[in-house]
């Protein structure tokens, strides 16, 4: 189909310029609207305002303009259609053959912080939306354009062919077009929907990021859609699969727990061991003397930059993937001697203010939405529960636990110290058999957790879980409280002189 006419009406105006020029010089008549009509004819590209096209003017402060049979008309009747083309022709339509539009920054205003809903509601494109479903829905004969990085594409085509393009540019542009205006009306019904409270239904419409080998296991397809590079850069090494970005993730939720100096190592989700010390070095050995045997082939995850100590104590065992916010010169070129050994560049945190994300679960029949665990730990010095409250070192080893078991799957139990963990128990059926792993792990590891602090996601539904606790070496105890049996957990403790705390949150990870 040869392009003789373009309506081009844009709020991004990256590149528009030399575009238009170039279909000028093809013989492509141009109209427009508003300030792309205005920087056109500044830049000597002759553009028709869309009011001579049709013959109407703009009216009500611009929201109509391009609404018109006109307009309308000229992208949807059918060419070769003998009914469609008299009909056009009794009301003085003539043909638009390409539609260039990008839409009024929405998700850009709602991005702001405190935008009022007047300002947003008047960023909701009607005109330009409009445009490009009819364009889309007509591409056996007209082109739509709806990002700027496909100009050189058409005009490439168009001097190639004579002014033409080919049916299979035309539905390609239509697919990213409809894409477009999915995710458009997306972000619109979302923003509304949550200023105005309302819960009427869930959609997503994400873009490819890549096509991964495969998904959990090789025979499983897999693609990574969103905005993973926004967050993680990949330095060096293999390319990344499902499960290692479900590692790097979890790995990323742990360590944000922590503003103090931390390493964490993850296997398949799940914290092997965590360490806290100014002294980033001292922070690995402290995470990898909680289990020596589970780190293999594991996630080693650090919230400050990572030297070259750190790198030689890391490179003397088997990683998958190693993320930090920056490595230095020396420790990367260390770590880059191993070919396959993945670097990752954390590139965002969590902000203390920052929306929560969603989780996302799918079923079947459907997904499960929730907001993302991000519960914090408030006035933990209010909810002791115990005669006796913990020392200042308890507290501290509390704290640290917990923070930890919320990133244990259920049933999860972690014993810890001030600033490490001893022993982790995770997904078990039954609370005790947690502890009992954890126990277990401490002492394989040759870790003693005499005077620790044990941490449970959940509550201690009888009092066996405290007393295993107890008579592990455990003199702290934190839970989420909420147990029928609360008072006999509670007297358990007491008659063990365990400081116990009730935090009133839970922290289930299935």
């Amino acid at each position: 189909m040869k392009i003789r006419r373009a309506l081009i009406s844009v709020s991004d105006k990256t590149g528009l310029v030399d575009f238009a020029r170039g279909l000028e010089e093809l013989g492509v008549e141009i109209i427009s609207t508003g300030g792309t009509a205005t920087l056109l004819r500044q830049e000597k590209v002759r553009a028709i305002d869309v009011s001579t096209f049709t013959g109407f003017p703009e009216i009500l402060d611009g929201r109509v303009k391009t609404l018109h049979p006109k307009v309308h008309g000229a992208l949807l009747y059918l060419r070769g259609n003998k009914q469609h083309e008299a009909a056009a022709r009794e009301h003085g339509i003539e043909p638009i053959d390409l539609v260039v539009v990008n839409l009024y920054p929405f998700q850009a205003t709602v991005a702001k912080p405190g935008v009022k809903l007047a300002e947003a509601i008047e960023q909701i494109d009607i005109g330009g939306p409009s445009m490009l479903r009819s364009a889309s829905k007509n591409y056996q004969s007209v082109a739509v354009v709806v990002d700027p990085a496909d100009y050189q594409a058409v005009l490439e085509e168009m001097r190639d062919r004579d002014g033409e393009t080919t049916l299979k540019l035309r539905e390609r542009l239509a697919i990213k077009a409809f894409l477009t205006t999915a995710e458009y009306d997306r972000a619109i019904a979302c923003f509304l929907n949550e200023k105005q409270k309302t819960d009427t239904s869930f959609s997503l419409c994400l873009p490819l990021v890549s096509r991964l080998r495969y998904g959990e296991n090789p025979h499983q397809k897999a693609a990574l859609y969103g905005n993973f590079a926004e967050y993680f850069e990949k330095l060096h090494g293999k390319e990344l699969s499902f499960n290692n970005i479900l590692d790097i993730t979890a790995a990323a939720d742990l360590i944000d727990e922590f503003s103090e100096p931390a390493v964490a190592i993850l296997k398949h989700t799940n914290p092997c061991g965590v360490g806290s010390d100014p002294d980033l070095r001292e922070a690995w050995l402290k995470a990898f003397a909680t289990d020596k045997q589970a780190p293999f082939g594991g996630i080693i995850i650090c919230n400050r930059p990572l030297d070259l100590p750190v790198a030689k104590a890391i490179s003397e065992i088997f990683s998958e993937v190693i993320i930090a916010p920056e490595f230095t010169p020396d420790a990367r070129a260390l770590l880059q001697k191993k070919k396959n050994l993945r670097l990752m560049r954390a590139l965002h945190s969590a902000a203390p203010n920052e929306k929560p994300e969603l989780d996302l679960c799918s079923v079947r029949g459907g997904l499960l939405v929730q907001d993302k665990d991000v519960a914090e730990l408030e006035r933990i010095e209010t909810k002791v529960v115990s005669q006796r409250p913990p020392t200042k070192q308890e507290m501290a080893a509390m704290i640290f636990g917990w923070r930890v078991v919320k990133h244990v799957k259920s049933n999860a139990i972690v014993y810890a110290g001030p600033d490490r963990t001893l022993g982790i128990g995770a997904g078990q059926m039954s609370r005790v058999d947690a502890s009992r792993i954890a126990v277990w792990k401490a002492h394989e590891a040759g870790l003693s957790l005499d005077d620790s602090a044990v941490a449970s996601d959940a509550f201690f539904p009888f009092p066996d879980g405290l007393i295993a606790a107890a008579e592990a070496g455990a003199t702290a105890a934190i839970q989420p409280g909420g147990s029928v049996r609360d008072d006999e957990v509670i007297g358990a403790a007491n008659e063990r002189n365990v400081a116990m705390v009730f935090t009133g949150v839970r922290h289930f990870r299935h």
